[in-house]
């Protein structure tokens, strides 16, 4: 290997029960060597996705990227997940927080951090970033053949309906396999874009898709209405497959030891009712959000230990879509980086901003981004 060649910021990004995914960059395209057990992947740069497969799951392997000390986001071994028993039934994937229409990355609204930044775009005559990650996302879901996308709100940046038509252009060539509920930025100026008729189901083989609108029009965080309860309670009564509930907030963190940013969640009482269901309820399987740009689980011993999932943005760093496969006796969640060049050169922009923290703020632990869960 060059001596120039040397991985910045690698980091273990996915992992599933048979394949592991390092991301990094380096100054130009030399090869890098990663290597998980003794499978080698050589990948060349700059932008580097060592994408290792034929591995078997729930087994312990050393993970090396050649060049590159193991730290908090490159560890020294990886365990892949678990894969469920029985057939796989269903694929789905997710993405959330696409903002079609947004031309600056990284504004918080508070004066003070966004004094120091940065705040990002493109240069003029480039292709907006919503479009760049769109469409490489789009590429991505379109190669696993899902049998449904769902996006998780947050479509737009102004709730314009020219931003609104951008994403379906991008997103509908799923077609009747898309669904999607709105996001608080979807609200902004007609409350009635992109309600899309929620709450609805989706009937897969071997498991329900159930999607909420939890946006309150005029407000930052979230709010799950009796009416909306109601219906999921009767459509997880009885016998019946696994269901898994998609929305755009996450609900309130009961067990948070610090006080809850109210723009951050469900409101807190209608979260308690939401627990509350999910506790007699064994057919829900799973709450899927976005909202917070964050990568984070929350299971609550209340709540059957259910997975209250939080998966970050497609817009910017990383980059995310996720993937879940559907087997008889559960399921597994792979958070995906968002891998072409132009999407990765993007999204490397971004993991500086907030003032320099934004990548410790939202990737969270790899636990958070990939698992299994099983019936």
């Amino acid at each position: 290997m060059s001596a120039r060649a040397r991985p910045v910021d690698p980091e273990l990004m996915s992992v599933g029960p048979d394949e592991v995914v390092v991301t990094f960059a380096t100054d130009g395209p030399q090869p890098v060597a990663t290597r998980v057990g003794d499978h080698d992947v050589v990948t060349h740069g700059p932008y580097h996705v060592a994408h290792v497969t034929g591995l078997a799951p729930d087994t312990e392997y050393p993970l090396a990227v050649e060049g590159a000390p193991p730290d908090r986001w490159l560890p020294e071994s990886v365990r892949t997940l678990v894969r469920p028993p029985g057939r796989l039934l269903a694929t789905v994937a997710t993405v959330n927080d696409v903002h079609f229409g947004e031309t600056e990355c990284g504004r918080t609204g508070d004066p003070a951090t966004d004094a120091i930044g940065p705040i990002l775009s493109v240069a003029s005559g480039d292709e907006p970033y919503p479009l760049v990650m769109g469409r490489a996302a789009v590429t991505e879901m379109a190669a696993i053949d899902p049998d449904a996308v769902v996006v998780k709100g947050d479509l737009t940046d102004r709730g314009r309906a020219e931003e609104y038509a951008q994403f379906l252009d991008v997103y509908g060539v799923f077609g009747e396999r898309l669904h999607h509920v709105r996001g608080n930025h979807d609200a902004m100026r007609d409350v009635m874009l992109a309600t899309c008729g929620t709450p609805y189901a989706v009937e897969l083989t071997g498991v329900t898709l159930a999607v909420l609108d939890t946006t309150a029009p005029g407000h930052v965080g979230g709010a799950l209405d009796a009416a909306q309860l109601a219906w999921l309670d009767a459509l997880v009564a009885g016998p019946g497959s696994p269901v898994m509930v998609f929305a755009h907030h996450p609900p309130w963190d009961l067990d948070a030891r610090h006080p809850v940013d109210p723009h951050y969640a469900i409101a807190r009482d209608d979260s308690e009712r939401l627990f509350d269901l999910i506790a007699r309820r064994p057919r829900v399987v799973g709450f899927f959000a976005g909202h917070t740009h964050t990568n984070r689980v929350i299971r609550r011993e209340r709540s059957r230990n259910v997975p209250m999932v939080e998966v970050a943005c497609g817009k910017d760093y990383p980059g995310a879509w996720t993937e879940y496969r559907c087997f008889e006796g559960g399921y597994t969640q792979v958070m995906r980086r968002i891998a072409s060049p132009d999407a990765l050169a993007w999204s490397e922009r971004c993991r500086h901003m907030i003032q320099g923290i934004y990548r410790d703020l939202v990737l969270g632990s790899i636990r958070s981004r990939c698992f299994t869960y099983l019936y």
